[in-house]
């Protein structure tokens, strides 16, 4: 039977500032997700944390975009946010761009990533969460996971995946999508999802079978807002195993902390540090950014996990690293590279700064 997995996020209030999430608001979270699962709406559920972002992982039989499971997870941040404003919590509510659910949480503020699947004898999954980033970060491990066999063994030696998976690719900015082929397009595709900004991989499907392979958010806040209302935070589910990436595979692109926009304010690059759900806090310069990756065996839609994977001693190294890479972006301050260019801070105060001086602009 299908099935599907969403995963549908918001942050509706930080504790303290913007570095973590009140137990109470999380609590929220799972008291209403067993609330669905017993009414028989979800199969099984899950609420997690990143950082001041609210996860909820939910299986079903509803297939994607319904709008029974959208609505859940409307009325279930707003049933947080009610929590966080009681507590004085920061930015109470600030994903929750529209005053009513319309009918799909797309366009209202909170991110989305859903699976629809027909469960194989062993389906293992792998669920990222990200904080203080931005949709399109996934675009590189993406890459490293189904198109770079330097990470991905497999592409080389299995033949469920040598003959190479497609990219559904959207461009942010004038609304549109396109799929890319690799290997044979791989150059192709580079030209656009190296420029994460605009253009984020939302979809990679493998060619042997046409199953999706992995899902991303690509929902863009300042879009929707139309001005700066915090970071994305995207969330992405990707399947490992059989005609997919191993799960080894999977996690081995963020043994490098990749650099992506987001830090404080939003309006900074920095490293993309891998941690555990312990240090899913981030408090430096409110980073540096994070991501968490729960892994989870899906039995008859039950969520038997998760699996704590970055809390290994094995990407100690890429902290470390991630560490580095921020003292030294650190020392440029209010300079590029560390700040985003200007062009990419468009909902920030810089136009307003730059509409007061315009009239003291002179000709060389």
């Amino acid at each position: 039977m299908p099935q599907t997995l969403s995963v549908i996020k918001a942050d509706i209030g930080g504790y303290v500032g913007h570095s973590a999430m009140h137990p109470e608001v999380l609590d929220t979270g799972r008291e209403e997700l067993a609330k669905a699962v017993q009414s028989g709406l979800l199969i099984d559920a899950q609420a997690q944390a990143c950082g001041d972002d609210l996860f909820l992982i939910m299986s079903h039989d509803h297939g994607a975009d319904d709008e029974a499971v959208h609505r859940f997870a409307w009325d279930t941040f707003l049933a947080g946010t009610e929590v966080a404003k009681r507590l004085h919590l920061y930015g109470a509510g600030q994903d929750l761009l529209t005053d009513a659910f319309s009918g799909n949480i797309r366009g209202a503020g909170p991110g989305s990533a859903e699976l629809e699947l027909e469960e194989r004898p062993s389906e293992p999954v792998i669920v990222f969460m990200g904080d203080k980033t931005s949709s399109g970060s996934f675009n590189l491990p993406f890459y490293k996971m189904f198109a770079d066999p330097f990470n991905t063994a497999g592409l080389v030696i299995s033949e469920s995946l040598h003959a190479g998976f497609s990219f559904e690719v959207h461009d942010l900015k004038d609304h549109r999508k396109i799929m890319f082929n690799t290997p044979e397009e791989l150059y192709d595709l580079l030209v656009f999802i190296g420029s994460p900004g605009r253009y984020a991989v939302k979809r990679v499907v493998t060619r042997s079978s046409g199953e999706v392979a992995a899902v991303s958010s690509t929902d863009k806040l300042s879009m929707i807002a139309g001005r700066y209302v915090g970071k994305d935070d995207p969330t992405a589910i990707v399947r490992c195993q059989g005609n997919f990436p191993a799960v080894g595979e999977v996690l081995e692109p963020f043994t490098t902390p990749y650099i992506v926009e987001g830090f404080m304010r939003g309006s900074h690059y920095g490293p993309w540090m891998p941690v555990g759900l312990a240090q899913a806090h981030p408090t430096r310069f409110d980073g540096p950014p994070r991501v968490v990756a729960l892994g989870f065996q899906l039995a008859d839609g039950k969520l038997v996990g998760p699996r704590d994977f970055f809390e290994d001693v094995s990407f100690d190294n890429a902290r470390r690293e991630a560490n580095d890479v921020a003292d030294f972006l650190r020392k440029h301050g209010p300079f590029e590279p560390h700040r985003m260019p200007l062009d990419e801070m468009e909902y920030t105060t810089m136009p307003a700064v730059a509409a007061k001086m315009a009239s003291r602009w002179s000709e060389l």
